[in-house]
C-alpha cells in the first residue's frame, strides 16, 4: 500500500484555478460540461478531504458566494498575496 499523500494546500488558503473547470455531472443544476470556473479565478479552500476510491486529495474551494467546487491539486495554484516576497 502506498503511503498517504500529504495535502499541498490547507484550509483557508487562497488559490486560483490552474485551468478552466467544467461540470463533470456533480452539479445537476448545471448542464454537463458547463464551464463552472475560469482559469485564473480565485477562491478559498473551505475543506480538505480524500476521494474514497483513489485516496486522492480533494479540495472544496469557494470560488464565489455559494459556489463551492471540488478540485484536485493539479487544478489549483496558490494565490500569492500582494506584497509577498517573490
Amino acid at each position: 500500500m502506498n503511503a498517504a499523500v500529504h495535502p499541498r494546500f490547507d484550509w483557508g488558503q487562497r488559490v486560483q484555478a490552474a485551468k478552466d473547470l467544467f461540470n463533470d455531472g456533480s452539479y445537476p443544476e448545471q448542464p454537463k460540461d458547463a464551464l463552472l470556473v475560469r482559469k485564473g479565478d480565485s477562491g478559498e479552500i473551505v475543506q480538505v478531504g480524500r476521494q474514497v476510491e483513489s485516496g486522492a486529495v480533494v479540495y472544496m474551494v469557494e470560488f464565489a458566494l455559494d459556489q463551492v467546487i471540488g478540485c484536485f491539486e493539479p487544478e489549483l495554484t496558490l494565490l500569492q498575496s500582494r506584497g509577498a516576497a517573490q
